[in-house]
């Protein structure tokens, strides 16, 4: 017995100096090499957001901060990884929608909002809702009139099955009560807007800073940004809320993440450091030349943001696969 009452006091004993400890490393964060984890490769836009925003991070908390790729299964390889990490703020993950979206398609257990701890919102990659010439409407409401007179006459193109920009013109069928038809790309969006070019689809939505420049040339018609603020490289192009379609966002976001359980006080100064460095000229600039619009916001409102998407994507691949 005498030693069962040494064996529990020596236990007790350990957990009240971890306890004692963990508020102390908790306060002196950090004091060792922060690693943020991008599921893109070099030259992608969570990869330039990452680097860009740890460069700053660095001269504010004071230690390195080491960018490394983990490219695969739709950027759920790094989520997974971080998730994994110990919660300690020295492991973090460079998010996209890819994060909230595949998930919900490939119907897994994972969820962003709750395995990992929002820091900060970031940026986005404008959304952009463009037509062909040859399409007799000039703005969202003539291309619903236009939808609705004439059932299954246009098209959308899209990334492919599931992505981002099929989901989006689902979303956009849902809302307005048009039956355009979603026409998935298996390569990805470049054939996409190769037909979009020559007439072979009417309509799709993709990033501003792949289509702005036809649009400038007239090669394709703006007719709305989908999400909640208007596009810096497209300034003049209204939101779709603007334009008659409330609450509608679709933009393509980046947000930096750590794994669930990680201290308050670490968030806290994680946050600030990442939301102050994307103040900086030198990374508004950068971004702006990317074609991504800076955001920043509290954890709090990250964390907001990320169960809004999850909601909203939910619904539309719910609403799709009821049609299937």
């Amino acid at each position: 017995m005498r030693r069962f009452y040494r064996k529990l006091a020596a236990f007790c004993a350990a957990a009240a100096t971890a306890l004692s400890l963990a508020p102390a490393a908790a306060r002196d964060f950090p004091t060792q090499p922060i690693r943020i984890v991008s599921g893109f490769g070099p030259g992608s836009a969570a990869d330039v957001m990452a680097r860009l925003v740890g460069k700053q991070m660095e001269s504010r908390l004071g230690q390195p901060v080491v960018i490394e790729t983990h490219p695969g299964n739709s950027s759920m390889t790094a989520a997974e990884l971080v998730a994994r990490a110990p919660a300690d703020g020295y492991t973090l993950f460079m998010a996209t929608v890819a994060n909230t979206l595949n998930p919900i398609t490939t119907h897994s257990s994972f969820d962003l909002g709750k395995d990992m701890a929002p820091v900060a919102l970031l940026g986005v990659v404008p959304n952009v809702l463009v037509a062909h010439p040859s399409v007799p409407a000039n703005n969202l409401k003539e291309l619903v009139a236009l939808a609705k007179s004439k059932p299954d006459s246009l098209t959308f193109g899209s990334s492919g099955a599931g992505t981002a920009s099929h989901l989006a013109a689902e979303i956009f069928n849902q809302r307005v009560g048009t039956r355009i038809v979603i026409v998935p790309y298996q390569g990805g969006s470049n054939q996409a807007v190769t037909d979009l070019l020559t007439g072979r689809i009417t309509l799709m939505f993709n990033v501003a800073a792949t289509l702005a420049p036809h649009v400038a040339a007239g090669e394709l018609k703006a007719l709305a940004v989908a999400q909640a603020k208007r596009a810096a490289m497209m300034p003049n192009v209204p939101t779709l809320a603007e334009a008659g379609m409330a609450g509608y966002d679709a933009g393509i976001w980046i947000g930096l993440l750590a794994p669930a359980g990680t201290p308050a006080s670490v968030i806290a100064k994680l946050s600030a450091a990442a939301n102050d460095g994307l103040k900086a000229e030198a990374v508004q600039s950068a971004l702006k030349q990317q074609g991504v619009d800076p955001l920043g916001g509290t954890p709090q409102e990250f964390a907001d943001f990320i169960r809004v998407d999850i909601d909203k994507w939910t619904a539309a691949v719910t609403a799709e696969g009821g049609r299937n």
